[in-house]
């Protein structure tokens, strides 16, 4: 279960900006449903109160200029009409046709980067919104995870939309919007492995971007742990309030296991844990819990009914747990197998894969 979801529509808040820039954009367009003297802005998208031009309609005609300092989300704001649009602002040219009384349809021309944003949403929107579509109905009504005319279509969806994301990040590894659909989309399979083929096709320009930087910034933390690296020490309270360090596992293999009692695919995934605990415990391994619980009776009920039979340890402040955030946790189950010289070895063993690798380091079938 994911820490957040992705909104794909909207800006994501951590597009700041920092580099120098040297020329400048300009905003002309004749929009009909302004009024003479109307003002209009250009914000930050991702923060408003940062206003980069503004200005007032003269003789219906629109005429605006800054600076941006790299391509970026930003908005036109009508502020009249109550009316906004998305561009992708680069210090570019861009001209406006339309009618503010339906921004939507709105036309764009002048600027490559605005194009290609343009062409981002015409491609990934009605994606995005079906696979929302789905997901709603999927967690509204769980039994439909069993319905396999339901599950086809999804998964159908779903690889749709995972190839158009291939041919847009290649297509479009020179522009910014390479970068930036590889970041807002990297969500959506939770599989960096993904994200690192196409941060891998980008132009060097664009990997040292904004984007891209954000981009190698989240496949580091998502390769943190990497098997062979050293497993971080932490110490937390146990059920009864004790602490517990993880060196005192010292000598023994130990899933470091990060769970919770309201998480859906972590209470299925336990019984598979319960099984490499009973087959294994006995030669050299064990499991230690983490929860990211709030309510600690919610905690021990989960524990006592899936037959949780060993360590557990919490601090009870949700996805702020101090463990998960020492091992950059942002989706559980999530788990690491660490060695009886501290060294992981493992990393998010689930299912018979779990029992497969310890079979492996302590024999047995």
């Amino acid at each position: 279960m994911k820490k957040t979801i992705l909104l794909l529509f909207l800006p994501l808040g951590i597009f700041a900006q920092q580099p120098a820039a040297s020329t400048r954009f300009s905003i002309k367009g004749q929009l009909t449903g302004l009024g003479e003297k109307e003002l209009v802005s250009v914000t930050d998208a991702n923060n408003p109160k940062d206003t980069l031009a503004k200005g007032t309609v003269t003789k219906g005609q629109l005429n605006l200029g800054g600076v941006v300092m790299e391509p970026n989300l930003c908005t036109i704001n009508f502020h009249k009409k109550q009316k906004k649009v998305l561009v992708f602002l680069a210090n570019e040219s861009l001209q406006l046709k339309g009618s503010v009384d339906d921004v939507s349809k709105i036309e764009y021309t002048g600027s490559p980067v605005q194009n290609d944003f343009v062409e981002f949403q015409q491609l990934f929107n009605p994606l995005f919104q079906q696979l929302g579509a789905y997901s709603q109905r999927l967690q509204a009504n769980p039994e439909l995870n069993k319905n396999d005319t339901v599950m086809a279509a999804y998964e159908g969806l779903f690889n749709r939309t995972k190839t158009a994301i291939d041919s847009f990040t290649l297509v479009k590894k020179s522009s910014p919007l390479g970068a930036f659909a590889v970041l807002v989309t990297s969500e959506l399979e939770q599989d960096i492995k993904a994200v690192e083929f196409r941060f891998a096709r980008l132009d060097e320009e664009q990997k040292k971007g904004f984007y891209g930087r954000l981009i190698q910034k989240q496949i580091d933390e998502a390769n943190f742990g990497a098997i062979g690296s050293r497993a971080v020490e932490f110490t937390q309270n146990d059920t009864l309030g004790k602490p517990v360090s993880l060196s005192s596992f010292k000598g023994k293999y130990v899933l470091v296991d990060f769970w919770a009692s309201w998480c859906r695919p972590c209470r299925m995934e336990n019984p598979n844990v319960v099984a490499a605990f009973n087959k294994f415990s006995s030669k050299n391994f064990t499991v230690l819990g983490v929860s990211l619980d709030r309510s600690k009776p919610d905690w021990l009920n989960a524990i006592k009914a899936d037959g949780l039979t060993w360590t557990h340890v919490s601090d009870l402040k949700y996805w702020s747990n101090e463990v998960a955030q020492k091992y950059k946790v942002q989706s559980i189950p999530q788990n690491f197998l660490i060695g009886p010289d501290g060294t992981i070895v493992g990393k998010n063993l689930r299912g018979e894969e779990l029992q497969s690798k310890l079979a492996e380091l302590l024999g047995g079938n």
